[in-house]
C-alpha cells in the first residue's frame, strides 16, 4: 500500500522536486544518528537539526528531562520536515529509556567528552558497527547516567584555552569529520523499506493538505 501511495503522492511533485527527493535520499543514513539530552537553548537546539540534516543524518532522539526541546524555525530553516525526531519526555528521567531502545537496535553508544579518558576524532573508528553520538546540555554536557551508559568516549582535540565547544560547533565538527570519510561505504545508505519509509515521509511533509489528499485517496481506493 506504501508504494501504491507514493505512486499517486507523487503526482502533486514537479518532475524536479521528485528528482530532488530521490536524489537526496541516496545519501541518507541511520547507521550514525545523533542523541541530545537536556539541550535548552533554541538557538543551539534549531542548529543542530540544521546540521544533521545537511549531514544526511536521519534519525535524531531527543532527551527531555528537565528542558523542553524548543526548535527556532529562523535558524532551522525547515531542516526538522525532513528528519525524524525521536523525543523521550514522557518519564521523570528518560535518558536510561532512550539509550536503551539505542543499544536494543545495535548502537554503540557513544558519549562526547572533554574531560576523561577517551579516544579523539581523527582515531574514531565507524567500521566497528552503528553509532549513536551523545551530546549534553550547554552548561553541563552530559548527565551522570547517560557517562555511566556509554560504551565509548569521544573528545574533540583542543588547542585553546577554552575548555569547549559550543554544541552545534561540536555536531558540526564530528560529523564533517565522519561524513565525510565514511558516507561512501555500503553500509551508511538506508535499506530499500527504509527508503520506502522515510520518502513517503518526506511527500507527506511537503505536499499542503497532504492528510486530506490521503484521506480521500484511500476513500476511492477501498
Amino acid at each position: 500500500m506504501d508504494k501504491e501511495l507514493i505512486t499517486y503522492l507523487e503526482s502533486f511533485l514537479t518532475p524536479h522536486r521528485k528528482t530532488l527527493f530521490q536524489r537526496i535520499l541516496q545519501d541518507r543514513t541511520r547507521y550514525l544518528t545523533v542523541v541530545l539530552e537536556n539541550i535548552y537553548q533554541p538557538h543551539n537546539a534549531s542548529a543542530v537539526l540544521r546540521t544533521c540534516e545537511c549531514f544526511g543524518i536521519q534519525d535524531i532522539h531527543i532527551i527531555e528531562n528537565h528542558n523542553k526541546y524548543f526548535i527556532n524555525p529562523d535558524v532551522a530553516l525547515g531542516a526538522f520536515k525532513w528528519l525524524t525526531l525521536f523525543r523521550y519526555n514522557k518519564n521523570e528521567n528518560n535518558t536510561a529509556d532512550a539509550l536503551t531502545r539505542l543499544r536494543d537496535k545495535g548502537y554503540r553508544l557513544v558519549a562526547t567528552v572533554t574531560d576523561r579518558e577517551s579516544i579523539t576524532l581523527p582515531e574514531f573508528d565507524l567500521d566497528r558497527g552503528k553509532t549513536a553520538l551523545l551530546f549534553g546540555t550547554e552548561l553541563s554536557g552530559l548527565s551522570d547516567e547517560a557517562l555511566n551508559m556509554a560504551d565509548e568516549y569521544l573528545k574533540i582535540p583542543i588547542f585553546g584555552f577554552t575548555e569547549s565547544f559550543n554544541i552545534s560547533v561540536s555536531v558540526g565538527i564530528i560529523l564533517s569529520h565522519l561524513v565525510l570519510k565514511f558516507h561512501k561505504k555500503n553500509y551508511w545508505k538506508l535499506t530499500e523499506e527504509e527508503k520506502v519509509q522515510v520518502y513517503l515521509e518526506w511527500l507527506k511533509s511537503s505536499i499542503k493538505s497532504s492528510g486530506q489528499i490521503i484521506s480521500n485517496w484511500k476513500k476511492n481506493r477501498f
